[in-house]
């Protein structure tokens, strides 16, 4: 058994933050389906334009659709929906085998609808409809405007994936219209059961950020703490998913069918070379979370992984690493916003590229 199936058993999910063409039809989502139990999918702006930059798959259709689609978002949602039907449909006997829990394949609205509740919501029911797969989750970014977005689809019975988490407070703000959502949608009439959420946490870029502060900062106290925020957020976060997932403020909805908002970790391939390529899965393994990691690091996690429940560990270390940051003037949720606004010009920028490409 591969070492990623095997954590499995601790409860966690391991998806793959990758999707193009090339891994459809070469067979090579197939085999970690099989042999490693990758049991979802993730894309974004950013993947989806690499994957029509390098794979040929995307030219015959490229140039068809020039010729007979004028709007250029059509094209891209032309060249990727099937695509994403496609991984659904390969997924979809894990999810039939785990009675929705997993097997989801995850596409992202618009970047440019990130403030525009509205818009987001319309779009998703759009995006939904035309990829009109059982495990599909629109994703929606983590803002104030896809807060409100959010919810309102959850009340809908909408299965979402939530994107661009970079701190506690965004995170729980997150879980915490989730099960707003998810009451007004049980109060509705809705079946509990039916419906999906992910928070997806980036980690990774919590320690790019600030691990040149902390060197700047140059003190050993300083120094000692690179490379600790984001376990920290990602350990801290779920300390406090349990606390609502898992008390009377959910027992009711638990009574209805509903299942809790697992965190995700996300942005989990290692940026710093000067620590380990698996750093962000070895220490995070715990029941009732998602790690989608690119294909770099789930090879190497394939190749020296260690298979453990880690989650949980060094909770206290964490509060403290976290009290320590603030003491120095970071202050992790501050870091948070800076990021997300950083992301959503990333994928905001990926985008305008795609469709300059379509």
């Amino acid at each position: 058994m591969s070492k990623l199936s095997e954590i499995n058993a601790y409860g966690q999910s391991i998806w793959m933050d990758n999707l193009s063409r090339t891994l459809l039809q070469d067979g090579e989502l197939a085999r970690l389906i099989k042999e490693d139990g990758i049991s979802g999918i993730t894309s974004n702006p950013t993947i989806f334009h690499k994957a029509m930059t390098d794979s040929p798959y995307y030219k015959a259709d490229m140039a068809r659709l020039k010729t007979t689609v004028t709007d250029a978002e059509a094209r891209y949602e032309a060249l990727v929906i099937p695509d994403i039907q496609a991984a659904c449909d390969m997924l979809l006997p894990v999810f039939k085998r785990t009675e929705g829990n997993d097997g989801y394949v995850s596409l992202e609205v618009s970047p440019s609808l990130s403030h525009d509740t509205n818009a987001t919501v319309a779009t998703v029911r759009r995006l939904r409809a035309a990829v009109n797969r059982p495990n599909v989750l629109i994703k929606v970014p983590g803002t104030t405007a896809g807060v409100a977005a959010f919810e309102q689809l959850i009340g809908e019975g909408i299965s979402i994936n939530v994107t661009l988490l970079f701190s506690i407070t965004q995170t729980i703000r997150i879980l915490e219209a989730y099960i707003r959502g998810m009451r007004h949608f049980i109060a509705q009439g809705g079946d509990g059961r039916s419906v999906k959420a992910v928070a997806s946490l980036f980690l990774s870029r919590i320690d790019s950020h600030i691990d040149p502060r902390l060197a700047a900062i140059g003190t050993e106290p300083a120094l000692a703490l690179q490379g600790h925020a984001a376990l920290a957020v990602a350990k801290l976060a779920y300390q406090r998913y349990k606390q609502l997932f898992h008390g009377e403020y959910f027992a009711d909805l638990v009574k209805a069918g509903c299942r809790p908002q697992y965190l995700l970790w996300a942005s989990t391939g290692t940026k710093n070379s000067a620590y380990s390529d698996v750093k962000y899965i070895d220490n995070l393994i715990g029941a009732e979370t998602v790690n989608t990691a690119p294909n770099a690091t789930i090879n190497a996690f394939r190749d020296h992984g260690t298979v453990a429940a880690t989650l949980e560990t060094g909770i206290e270390q964490a509060q403290n690493d976290y009290l320590a940051l603030e003491k120095l003037g970071i202050f992790p949720d501050e870091v948070g916003e800076i990021l997300q606004q950083e992301g959503l010009k990333l994928f905001a920028d990926s985008y305008q590229q795609i469709l300059l490409t379509c």
